[in-house]
């Protein structure tokens, strides 16, 4: 039978309020009655309830993270790197994989406000703006969206500039010789997917160079998504030199796709995709692409969850990654 707090304090000699006080440092106690309390804990082995704690202390060192899928690399390597971040700051962290869907993502937030989580780190797409709200506002509950998520003006957000990493996709294209070049990007609804297509846009037309709208080509941002868009991209009447891909997974399926029509990357077709997924350097070629600092994404996500946990603030504030261009083999040079 596990030992209660009853059990160290009489062995202490001491109340339980003091062996509260000791176990939560939430008062002074003398440095000799601590020494007795916390002796009297390591020989029973006691160990303090979580729950119990929490509603001491007003916290349950515990984090929530909704993601939209942690099949897709990217994710999968963002949510290691904040698990990593959380482990070392001495925070659990509780992953809920909403699968792209509204109803599991309501279900998830609703479970995780019940489980008292000191903040809830936002990486999904799908979510309820009055559920979202009403929360924040019952609880005044921290979040940090992760690029993906609501644009709540209380709310931190960590964004990648994508319109700049399509800009550097788009540059490194056309200092390589291309003119003729598509873009196969994911939902426009979804922030990224916009922002990289307006990228793309302007970064073509500053060169002077056409955009061709059967060379746009809108999918989802999945492995499925790439090969559903190449399959697109070559039944078209006249085909691009190269194609900037809006992300690591997508641009694996394109490829693997377009490989199995008989089209040889980069001889053929030159391919840039968006991530850096670990992946994408061991692939066939390996993959140029925009890298995005998950390290620091996971950091920066971390950090400032932590800061407006110790110190409530209303307004939110924005924090701009900056992408940078990784070459490896996937681009012919014309």
């Amino acid at each position: 039978m596990s030992a209660t707090i009853k059990d160290v304090a009489l062995l202490a000699g001491v109340s339980t309020t003091t062996v509260s006080h000791v176990l939560n440092k939430t008062r002074f106690v003398a440095l000799t009655t601590q020494d007795k309390v916390l002796r009297a804990a390591d020989e029973l082995n006691y160990a303090p309830s979580a729950v119990a704690r929490s509603l001491k202390v007003k916290n349950t060192k515990s984090l929530g993270m909704l993601v939209t899928t942690t099949l897709n690399p990217f994710f999968a390597e963002v949510v290691k790197e904040v698990e990593k971040r959380c482990y070392q700051e001495g925070y659990n962290l509780v992953l809920c994989n909403t699968d792209g869907e509204l109803e599991k993502t309501n279900s998830y937030l609703r479970m995780l406000t019940q489980k008292r989580v000191d903040g809830i780190l936002v990486m999904c797409a799908e979510y309820d703006d009055s559920l979202f709200s009403s929360l924040m506002g019952e609880r005044n509950l921290p979040m940090v969206v992760m690029d993906w998520g609501p644009s709540d003006p209380y709310v931190d957000r960590i964004q990648d500039n994508s319109v700049k990493g399509a800009h550097l996709a788009i540059r490194h294209l056309i200092d390589m010789g291309h003119k003729k070049i598509a873009y196969i990007g994911g939902p426009l609804e979804k922030l990224p997917a916009k922002q990289r297509l307006d990228g793309f846009v302007e970064a073509m037309t500053q060169a002077g160079l056409t955009v061709r709208d059967d060379w746009v080509i809108e999918s989802d941002f999945e492995f499925e998504g790439g090969k559903q868009g190449i399959r697109q991209l070559l039944a078209c009447e006249m085909l691009p030199t190269a194609v900037f891909i809006g992300n690591d997974a997508m641009a694996m399926g394109a490829m693997s796709e377009a490989q199995l029509s008989g089209i040889k990357i980069p001889q053929q077709l030159s391919v840039i995709g968006y991530d850096n997924c670990l992946y994408s350097a061991y692939f066939s070629p390996p993959l140029t692409t925009i890298n995005q600092p998950k390290e620091m994404l996971a950091e920066l996500a971390i950090s400032t969850m932590i800061e407006r946990i110790n110190n409530p603030r209303q307004e939110g504030k924005m924090i701009m990654l900056e992408p940078n261009l990784v070459v490896r083999s996937s681009v012919a040079r014309l």
